[in-house]
């Protein structure tokens, strides 16, 4: 349980490889679901391919959506995307980087799906069992004889033993045989691909744009990084501005039972006060801000208009945005000397 929890711990403090874990998991979970889920192929010739495509392109479509569920940037990218320019510029170039990331890890358990599909063979056999060569695999003499409606109705049955009547036609071993070494060769081809791309596109891609690709990859991290302190420092905010409106509730309370009620009090004891230190100090927490309007109007203001990526800024901060429009006021220098006597 020990390795298990420090495995945990490991994940949750680094983003990059705890989504690479949930990747990873989804990916066993799809090839699991899928050694679990019981095809049963219609056997009829309108109706094959239509639920082969339904089996080979629904769960890989929920299991990329649900990639980019469990991905913590989708709502921080929409946010980024769709928030007003304000005192700071969109780039592009980052929202891009933080899209094609998320769907890279997203796409994992498609690909795992898909793959194992394709290298099963029973979903390539129920699509295109009517396109069989019967000509060139079975009994060639009695092809020109059937109506093309009759030759697909047999042919339709092939991913299914039970009901298939067609040996004196094409014998069933023989197509399934030929249509699963298709899906096979399929299956590895679709996974060789997949892997080229994949490295490609996490080699070579960098080292041709080395240095937009950095610049990319810092301020997704930055972003990140940002929305995190901000989460934080509201819950700070938060804590010290409702712990400031309880205890002066109580204390307001306090006062009406002592007046009111002052034998009653007197009887009971008094209540014990709260300390000032303690509620000065979360007042000092709030920097200024001990109104719901005013917490609101800084929230907006951060939406709408967040902080421009200076550490040096000419402009003052005042109230609940950049302010500028003039020269900063000099300040007065106050020396001190000091002897001894």
């Amino acid at each position: 349980m020990d390795k298990f929890r420090m495995i945990f711990q490991f994940l949750q403090s680094n983003q990059e490889s705890f989504m690479n874990g949930i990747c990873g998991i989804l990916a066993l979970a799809s090839a699991q679901m899928y050694s679990a889920f019981d095809f049963n192929c219609p056997c009829l010739p309108g109706y094959n391919a239509a639920y082969s495509a339904g089996i080979l392109l629904a769960p890989p479509l929920v299991l990329f959506l649900l990639g980019l569920v469990l991905n913590n940037n989708v709502s921080m990218l929409a946010e980024e995307w769709k928030r007003p320019p304000g005192r700071r510029a969109k780039d592009p170039a980052v929202l891009r980087y933080m899209f094609c990331s998320m769907a890279q890890r997203a796409l994992i358990a498609p690909v795992v799906w898909v793959a194992v599909t394709l290298l099963d063979g029973k979903c390539f056999l129920c699509a295109f069992c009517t396109a069989v060569p019967v000509a060139t695999l079975g009994n060639s003499s009695v092809v020109p004889g059937l109506a093309p409606p009759e030759l697909a109705r047999l042919l339709a049955r092939v991913p299914c033993p039970e009901i298939y009547d067609g040996d004196w036609l094409l014998a069933r071993e023989v197509a399934v045989r030929y249509l699963r070494c298709i899906s096979q060769a399929l299956g590895w081809s679709f996974v060789l691909l997949t892997t080229l791309l994949a490295f490609v596109v996490r080699s070579v891609r960098p080292c041709f744009t080395q240095a937009a690709f950095l610049k990319s990859k810092y301020w997704s991290h930055y972003i990140d990084i940002e929305r995190k302190l901000f989460d934080e420092t509201c819950t700070e905010h938060a804590k010290a501005f409702a712990k400031v409106c309880i205890q002066q509730f109580f204390e307001a309370m306090n006062q009406d039972l002592e007046l009111g009620h002052s034998h009653a009090v007197l009887a009971s004891g008094p209540a014990a006060p709260v300390p000032a230190d303690s509620t000065g100090e979360e007042k000092a927490k709030l920097r200024g801000i001990t109104d719901q309007s005013a917490v609101n109007k800084l929230l907006t203001s951060w939406h709408q208009c967040k902080p421009p990526l200076r550490l040096c800024q000419e402009e003052p901060l005042m109230g609940n945005g950049w302010v500028g429009g003039g020269p900063r006021l000099p300040r007065k220098e106050v020396a001190t000397y000091f002897s001894k006597v």
